[in-house]
């Protein structure tokens, strides 16, 4: 493969492994974690201080950006990169799930979804051709294939057509993806399985989606209110449904438990908004697991929030100050926290890479439970 797109898997244990991937804007560790940049801002950070944490690629959401401030301004401000300021990879989703789960008056048909915009209630179509256009447009090192995402508990004839859909969806999109000139010669293109939580329309998506051919393969239809348990089981099959020398991306997931079960299964990628939003809101992610620094008996707690933690905040920042921030609503205490759980995330990233390489995986995550679990408040 050329420079635009390589995956190499480094080490494996067990169904979980670590490698990187290649692109022309730098190298991706995996197993990795993508903070979210929802509106071309991981929210309450500064893009170099997500660098900073030791993030190698963020994600930034189609359905916002092509609202505000419009696909069109950021490509004529230089693209998506140059505009906030973050010159390493970035993966954008399609925007199918926003569409799905913020619009109002959405009209789903084989050609894409009609929509009313959240923000003011124009009106917007979006194909699997517009959803590459905005993706090209933002200059995405990463597109997302155009899907629905249906809910996992309604009929399976239902999530079956909706997955056929999907499929022949993908299609169109690897058809707009390629003939974006520049931009598909330098980006990479994945597809995205469906099926909720049925293994035979899991199986069928992921043929369908390695006949077209893709250069990694998220699994999407997860992490919708199915809970942890019937998520795992089914990613005890998806993931090995899917083409082995590519990357496999479990989308939006998940509180760092969802993490490691996630890695133990063979996931590589994952994204989700859960550390930057439960920093807004007085949750720390620690290594003996979540606390909430709303509660009182942190009020002169003069410890970090996690002792283990090598992240600046825990460095200089005790617990009872960032009480009293979070208490007094002050903006300071969103970004401290913020940047904490980005940090604690990327650390737990790390000490995955690092146990499957030295082919301990089984007894890191059997500890991490056991600390995590046992700590969680």
């Amino acid at each position: 493969m050329s420079e635009r797109f390589a995956f190499t898997v480094h080490a494996t244990d067990g169904a979980a492994r670590t490698g990187v991937i290649a692109m022309r804007r730098g190298e991706i560790r995996t197993p990795a974690f993508m903070p979210v940049g929802t509106a071309a801002t991981v929210k309450a950070m500064k893009p170099e201080t997500v660098r900073k944490t030791g993030a190698d690629i963020i994600l930034g959401n189609t359905y916002h950006l092509m609202l505000r401030p419009g696909a069109e301004r950021v490509a004529r401000l230089g693209g998506l990169h140059k505009f906030m300021n973050w010159d390493r990879p970035i993966l954008t989703d399609s925007g199918g799930y926003q569409v799905m789960s913020l619009s109002d008056l959405r009209k789903l048909t084989e050609e894409g979804v009609e929509f009313r915009s959240h923000l003011d209630g124009s009106k917007h179509m979006l194909t699997p051709e517009r959803s590459m256009e905005i993706q090209r447009l933002l200059g995405s090192d990463i597109v997302m294939a155009f899907d629905e995402c249906p809910r996992a508990d309604r009929p399976r004839d239902d999530i079956a057509a909706s997955m056929e859909m999907s499929m022949r969806w993908a299609k169109r999109s690897r058809d707009g993806f390629d003939a974006g000139g520049d931009h598909a010669a330098r980006s990479a293109l994945f597809g995205i399985q469906q099926g909720a939580l049925d293994e035979a329309l899991r199986k069928v998506s992921a043929e369908k989606l390695t006949d077209i051919g893709f250069d990694g393969y998220a699994i999407g239809g997860l992490a919708v209110g199915e809970g942890q348990e019937a998520m795992f089981a089914t990613l005890d099959f998806a993931p090995g449904q899917l083409p082995q020398d590519r990357p496999r991306y479990l989308m939006g997931v998940g509180k760092p438990d969802d993490l490691v079960g996630a890695v133990e299964r063979g996931v590589d990628m994952f994204d989700c908004v859960l550390p930057s939003r439960s920093g807004r809101n007085g949750q720390a992610f620690t290594w003996n697991g979540p606390i909430n620094l709303r509660n009182a008996r942190f009020a002169e707690d003069q410890e970090p929030l996690d002792g283990r933690c090598s992240c600046e905040t825990c460095g200089t920042y005790s617990r009872a100050y960032i009480h009293h921030l979070v208490r007094s609503q002050e903006i300071l205490g969103a970004m401290l926290m913020t940047e904490h759980n980005i940090a604690f995330y990327q650390q737990l990233m790390q000490a995955m890479r690092d146990a499957i390489g030295e082919g301990r995986f089984a007894a890191f995550a059997s500890d991490f439970r056991r600390d995590y679990l046992a700590g969680s408040s």
